[in-house]
């Protein structure tokens, strides 16, 4: 199947800061893609980018055949009902119930009928296994069953992309590999391309098709699940063994502490 979704040579920063440095990544429909890395390693940022909230210094995004960030606003609207996110914690409306907060994104893309969004509700709903819950509010829901409520809102309007910030973030072991499940099970069914931001590596791992790890702003290291639990790669081995010691730094890179202080010679 063709690559639908690249980043070619991508890089991003703020100010002087490098996040993403030269950062080439293809994408195809159905496949599930991990991305893991370190906090601050650049993984929710390439999302960010992908959706066109952040626009690159350099390098591009394609999106079936489109640069993202040519796009006017009316052309990054249309290219945004194509591509489904699911926030980190779900982010539903806390007024709205898990009904409402569904069949929002096919009320504000969509002219259907409200007797046609309703069934279409309840579809994806039960695809979540919370038809029954549709009408709790978000206070009413558990943690699980939010990130379940946000799930069957990213995939309302069937997009052919769907990415997720760590979905698995706070979820108790079994709600976890509910959602896991979930998302390998949907990309199928869909035929869609997935891509998952997490630091849950079981998880993660368990569904992937490929695995991108992030270090330092660059691809460390990316293939198969297989390929990268025996890889020997430094960077693999630290963030999947969880090592202190390795190329993947746990202070921020800073002036010597003592001349920070003023101790310096």
């Amino acid at each position: 199947m063709p690559e639908f979704l690249t980043l070619d040579k991508v890089r991003f920063g703020y100010g002087k800061r490098v996040i993403l440095h030269q950062i080439s990544m293809r994408f195809e429909r159905g496949k599930v893609y991990a991305l893991i890395g370190g906090s601050g390693s650049g993984k929710t940022t390439i999302l960010r980018l992908i959706g066109g909230q952040l626009r690159p210094q350099r390098g591009a995004v394609a999106f079936d055949g489109e640069n993202v960030h040519r796009l006017d606003r009316d052309g990054l609207y249309r290219v945004r009902r194509r591509m489904g996110m699911l926030y980190q914690f779900g982010a539903l409306f806390t007024d709205l119930t898990a009904f409402e907060n569904v069949a929002f994104p096919l009320r504000e893309h969509t002219d259907l009928s409200e007797t046609m969004i309703r069934d279409l509700v309840l579809m994806k709903l039960e695809a979540v296994g919370l038809r029954g819950a549709a009408h709790f509010r978000t206070s009413e829901l558990s943690g699980g069953m939010a990130r379940r409520v946000a799930l069957a809102r990213a995939i309302a309007l069937d997009p052919p992309l769907i990415m997720y910030d760590e979905p698995f973030a706070g979820l108790d072991p079994v709600a976890l590999a509910t959602v896991a499940q979930l998302i390998r099970r949907l990309n199928d069914a869909l035929g869609c391309a997935s891509i998952v931001v997490s630091h849950d590596i079981k998880d993660a791992f368990a569904i992937a098709d490929h695995v991108f790890l992030l270090a330092a702003g660059r691809i460390a290291a990316h293939g198969p699940p297989d390929e990268m639990r025996a890889s020997d790669d430094p960077n693999v081995r630290q963030f999947l063994d969880g090592d202190i010691d390795g190329p993947i730094a746990f202070h921020f890179q800073a002036r010597p502490f003592a001349e920070e202080l003023g101790l310096g010679a």
